[in-house]
């Protein structure tokens, strides 16, 4: 380890130097301070569409990301940002009259896309619990209860999490978050990020509601969604959890296997610690043997066939995934893993033009994909932002 220990320092300074001198104030600058939140469309070319619709799922992640940038860095500029994400999602995002948020909104506001989302419900959960840790508001905590409940109530069945529902919670079709050509019931994702979500929620609460439900969601995941024989999860299944096509996310499979064990961690069930931590440890290994090539992450695998593209967020979650293995096992390869992608996010993914901030993904050789944006709707500062917390906070 010791041999290791200048790569890490600096490893850290450098993370520490990207989130405060480029992640930050990129998206500082896109408050709008005419209708609120933040501008929802950034181009490749770098072009500011300031009437683009506002992604829900992107300011609740923005919120998310002030709050624990100002948890992290204790300045007051970062607590404004916050709080003025947090006066567009209470003001603007949730819905009064039906409860929970909306999917999407105009620029100014008005409402675009009233779709309600298991996924979306979960990560305007997420922030505002992070919210809360940072302010004690209890109108923040109000919401926060009011958005578990919702989840819980309309958003579930007997055997488990559902996904897309109309306004007033009837279920519909789940276009949004199906891809690969397949229309799932259920999906890993976002039975994932309802548990990120209530394990942020649990943590600054110890509501014992959380509690037991967590306790659920993660035995849901090793008896339902885990396939032991392939060593992976599911990704998009049937009603009974029968996988409905042959994908393999090895993004969505590093980012578990972290965000798993933060999850027994803040449970400390012993039991269930015993139960998920081999699985999570063959999470890791996996991806690591099949999926981490070339100094990075690929995307996917779908029917034996890799998806090579290097998108942002699978990079940022890898550098975190293998570093918290190598944490738990003491297994210098993760370590190295980690360390390497890092590498790689600074030779390809940081966009070095002067007001951008990561690209959305490269080709297998590192060229940027010059159709996607800068900033949209799922392009936004949690996944890497969420990087530079881990890593500052594991490297002591």
């Amino acid at each position: 380890m010791k041999i290791y220990a200048n790569d890490l320092n600096g490893m850290k300074a450098e993370i520490q130097a990207e989130l405060k001198n480029h992640i930050i104030p990129f998206w500082e600058k896109l408050k709008d301070n005419d209708f609120g939140g933040f501008y929802g469309l950034l181009d490749y070319n770098l072009n500011l569409d300031k009437k683009a619709p506002k992604g829900c799922i992107l300011n609740s992640r923005i919120l998310w990301f002030f709050s624990n940038a100002y948890k992290l860095l204790e300045d007051k500029e970062l607590a404004l940002c916050a709080n003025h994400a947090w006066n567009f999602l209470n003001n603007y995002c949730m819905d009064k009259e039906n409860g929970g948020i909306f999917w999407s909104l105009n620029y100014d506001g008005s409402v675009l896309d009233s779709t309600k989302h298991t996924y979306n419900q979960a990560f305007a959960l997420y922030a505002l619990s992070s919210f809360y840790e940072i302010t004690k508001n209890k109108d923040v905590i109000k919401t926060a209860e009011s958005l578990f409940n919702t989840i819980e109530e309309k958003c579930c069945d007997a055997k488990g999490y559902l996904e897309a529902f109309t306004k007033d919670f009837k279920p519909e079709s789940n276009e949004k978050l199906s891809e690969n050509g397949v229309l799932a019931s259920r999906t890993m994702n976002t039975t994932l990020h309802v548990l990120e979500a209530y394990t942020e929620y649990y943590r600054v609460t110890k509501n014992a509601k959380a509690k037991e439900r967590l306790i659920y969601i993660l035995n849901l995941v090793a008896d339902k969604i885990w396939n032991a024989d392939n060593r992976r999860q599911k990704v998009f299944m049937d009603d009974d959890y029968n996988s409905i096509i042959d994908l393999y996310s090895y993004g969505h499979d590093i980012e578990s296997s972290w965000l798993i064990d933060r999850a027994l961690e803040v449970l400390n069930v012993e039991e269930l610690t015993q139960k998920l931590t081999p699985i999570t440890k063959a999470m890791a290994e996996h991806t690591f043997e099949v999926a981490y090539k070339n100094h990075s992450m690929m995307n996917e695998c779908e029917k034996g066939v890799d998806n090579e593209k290097r998108v942002w967020w699978i990079q940022a979650e890898t550098v975190v995934g293998f570093m918290n293995e190598f944490q738990k096992s003491g297994d210098e390869k993760f370590l190295r893993a980690s360390l390497d992608v890092w590498e790689y996010i600074k030779k390809f993914i940081i966009d070095k033009r002067e007001g951008s901030e990561w690209f959305w993904a490269v080709d297998k050789d590192g060229n940027p994909d010059k159709s996607l944006e800068i900033v949209e709707p799922w392009k936004c500062p949690y996944h890497n932002g969420r990087m530079c917390f881990e890593i500052i906070n594991r490297i002591k």
